[in-house]
Formats: C-alpha cells, sequence, structure tokens
C-alpha cells in the first residue's frame, strides 16, 4: 500500500480534487465578484487583439498571464464554471507537485504531513471559486519548486538544462500573472550575477543566473508592449502609484489598505458610519488633483502624492507597513471596516504556518551553508516577494501563492533539525 501510494500521488489525492470540484460547484461564479470583472475584460481584450485600451485612457491594471489562461475558454463561449473548475484541478495539481518535490528532500511521513496542510488549506479555498489569478499562481509556484528542485538536482547536464529552462520561463510567467515578481525577478538576477562573478567556481550560481535571464527575457514581449504604450521603460502596470498613495496614507484610522473612493455611500456595506464621508474628507483634495490625469500620467500622479505622504509621516508609513503585514497573515485591519467573526477562521492555519516559519529562522541562518541551493534561492525569492508586498496595499490571497514554497521549506529544516524519540513511563 505505501509504494502504491509513492507512486500514484494523483490517487492518493484524488479525494481533495472531488472536494475542489464541489466548492465550485455549490458556489458558481457570475464573473462580478471582486476583481473578476477586470480578468474578464483583459481576456477579452486579447480575444479583439489588444490588451490595454489606446493612450490616454491606458489601462494595464495587471499582467497578462492569467487572462491569457482563461481567454481560450471566453473565445470558444464556455461557460465561466468552466473556468473556475480548471482552478480546482490546477489546486489539486499544485498538492501534487508539491507532494512530489519533498518526496526528493525529506521523509514520506513529512511529505504527506505538508502536503495534506496545503491541501487542507482553507484559507485559499474562496479563490478557487473566483475567476482570479491566485490559485494560478500557487500552481505556478508549485510546480517552480518542483522544477527548480530538479534543475539542482539532476546529474545529466541535458535534463538539467531543459529544468534550468522550465524554471526560467516559470518564474517569467509568474512575473506576467503577478507583476510585483517583476521586480523580484530583476532583483534576484542582480544578487546571483554579482555572486557568480565572486565566486566562478560555483556552478549553482551560474545556473541560478541563467534561470533569472531566461525569467525576464520571458516577460520582454509584455515590457516591449508597456514601453510602447507608455514610453517607460521597465514598466509593469497602472496599478502600482494607487495602491502605493493608499499604503501612504498619513490620517488616522487608515492602515493602507486600498480603499475604492467610487462607492456610493447611500449604498450599505459591511462599513463603519460615515466611512465614506471621513475618507473624502481625507483625500478628496489629493484625488481632484490626480482624477485629471489618465492612464500612465494618472499611475505617476499618485506616486508623486504617495512620495510626499511617506516622506512628511514616515513613522506613520512603518505602522502602515507593520498592519499589511496583519492583511497579508491574518487578513487585518482594513480601514473603515467593521469587525468580522470570519476573520477568526483564518487565525489557525496561518497561525500555525507563522508559527512554523519563526521557529525554521534560527536553524536556518545557523545552518545556512548547509542548506541545499534550491531552497536557498527560493528562500530569496520568497523574502523579496513579501517583503515588497509589504510596501503595497497587500491581502491575505497574496499570500497564500507563496505557501508551497514556505512548507518546502519547513519540511527540510525540520526534518534535519528535530529528532524525536518516544519513550515509556
Amino acid at each position: 500500500m505505501r509504494s502504491i501510494k509513492t507512486k500514484n500521488p494523483f490517487l492518493l489525492f484524488s479525494p481533495f480534487l472531488l472536494l475542489y470540484i464541489v466548492l465550485v460547484l455549490i458556489h458558481p461564479t457570475h464573473g462580478t465578484v471582486q476583481d473578476e470583472p477586470k480578468y474578464l475584460m483583459f481576456a477579452e481584450n486579447l480575444i479583439h487583439g489588444f490588451y490595454s485600451p489606446p493612450a490616454p485612457d491606458i489601462d494595464i491594471g495587471d499582467g497578462p498571464g492569467y487572462p491569457i489562461l482563461i481567454m481560450p475558454f471566453l473565445a470558444i463561449s464556455l461557460p465561466l464554471i468552466c473556468i473556475t473548475l480548471l482552478n480546482a484541478v490546477l489546486y489539486y495539481l499544485s498538492v501534487i507537485l508539491l507532494f512530489k518535490a519533498l518526496q526528493k528532500v525529506v521523509s514520506l511521513p513529512a511529505a504527506l504531513i505538508c502536503s495534506l496542510f496545503w491541501a487542507c488549506f482553507y484559507n485559499s479555498y474562496e479563490n478557487i471559486a473566483l475567476i482570479l489569478p491566485e490559485t494560478f499562481t500557487a500552481f505556478l509556484i508549485s510546480l517552480l519548486v518542483f522544477n527548480f528542485l530538479q534543475a539542482f538536482n539532476t546529474v545529466n547536464s541535458k535534463k538539467a538544462a531543459k529544468y534550468i529552462y522550465i524554471s526560467g520561463f516559470i518564474i517569467g510567467y509568474i512575473a506576467l500573472t503577478k507583476v510585483i515578481f517583476g521586480y523580484v525577478i530583476a532583483l534576484m538576477l542582480i544578487g546571483s550575477g554579482l555572486l557568480w562573478l565572486i565566486n566562478r567556481q560555483i556552478e549553482n550560481y551560474r545556473k541560478a543566473v541563467i534561470i533569472s535571464l531566461i525569467a525576464l527575457i520571458t516577460t520582454i514581449p509584455y515590457l516591449i508592449y508597456t514601453h510602447h504604450m507608455t514610453d517607460k521603460i521597465f514598466y509593469w502596470g497602472t496599478l502600482g502609484g494607487n495602491n502605493l498613495y493608499w499604503m501612504s496614507t498619513p490620517h488616522e484610522g487608515e492602515y493602507g489598505d486600498w480603499i475604492n473612493h467610487n462607492i456610493d455611500p447611500k449604498i450599505k456595506r459591511n462599513t463603519i458610519a460615515g466611512a465614506q464621508e471621513t475618507m473624502m474628507l481625507n483625500h478628496q483634495q489629493d484625488l481632484k488633483e490626480i482624477l485629471k490625469y489618465n492612464g500612465a500620467e494618472r499611475d505617476d500622479a499618485y506616486k508623486n502624492f504617495a512620495v510626499k505622504n511617506i516622506r512628511l509621516h514616515p513613522v506613520k508609513f512603518l505602522e502602515n507597513c507593520v498592519s499589511n503585514i496583519g492583511r497579508l497573515l491574518f487578513n487585518y485591519p482594513y480601514s473603515y471596516t467593521l469587525q468580522k467573526n470570519t476573520t477568526l477562521l483564518r487565525l489557525p492555519l496561518n497561525g500555525i504556518l507563522v508559527m512554523f516559519m519563526l521557529f525554521c529562522l534560527i536553524p536556518t541562518f545557523i545552518n545556512w551553508q548547509k542548506i541545499i541551493f534550491p531552497i536557498r534561492f527560493l528562500l530569496f525569492f520568497t523574502l523579496l516577494y513579501l517583503g515588497g508586498s509589504t510596501l503595497v496595499s497587500a491581502e491575505t490571497r497574496m499570500f497564500t501563492v507563496i505557501i508551497p514554497i514556505l512548507l518546502f521549506w519547513i519540511a527540510f529544516i525540520i526534518q534535519k533539525s528535530i529528532r524525536i524519540k518516544l519513550t515509556g513511563w
């Protein structure tokens, strides 16, 4: 039985595929929740031969990675639920890929426990039934872990080269799906390049440079397009300034989360009384100036006001960053928002994960040179992503996509650091 399960993870985790499909079926999407309309719009644009409207109404709010994935479903007019059924399959495959990667570095019980933790990670279930890129991104992250490990552990040079190219392409496509990873790629390329120049005899650094370079090359067509639309170099999207502006808010009672200033105050929402009026009082003058512009010019205007806020109120910005960490991990706090008991549901799983992350920091630091290179690279990759995410308005779903890497690291460190021996009294 153990042999069957080890060789057939598809069978082992098949009950979770059924669970994910049921979640999609009992919560059918209508394409109107959160950012669903935006991604559907971008996919429709691609079908019609363009991505963003022309100047001055340029809209490059997100990368094309996810719209490219869902474009075929819309092109042949399949029901929207087919897209979320794909999410169910992708999450199931992410569990299998994580398990197969873990098998190569830890014991079977440890691989099973961590894979089951990810399979049962109900905080990410809400994204499965929605047309959002988080489930797809988590799948790409798991796929990256598997291929990256192969790239550095495969002895055959031709096979290793194949996994190097695949890993680079995956990282590039992750950046096209979540544009913040574009900046991560640039920093990883610079960092690995410097390390390779200093330690030319270490083959791992050369591979890291190649992977980072391939990742950057993968994104070049998109960067050429954004340059054509905006005349800006290495420009990833028009929403960065918006997020940074709300993150830099100097006003008490606002915690750096993104605020929709277009909400009709007459509509009842999960906000405290007078929220819209207070928000407009705090930001009306800024928005009056910012909204004079469109597209990339508006993005620049948001950034200018954000830089001004940070320069004048650096302590408040740091407080907002701390609040952002709370939102990444526990979806709290949010400005002008009523408390919800559902927030408590996020605490157990994320709390357990954070506890193990903190525990693993010390043995990681002490044994850094003994840790296999793939984990060290992926840790820096994760650190840069999470660090960057704390500087702009973030949500819990941005944390969940990176969890497969965190579980891979935690399993390895605990396997190497802890020895448990049970004895009778």
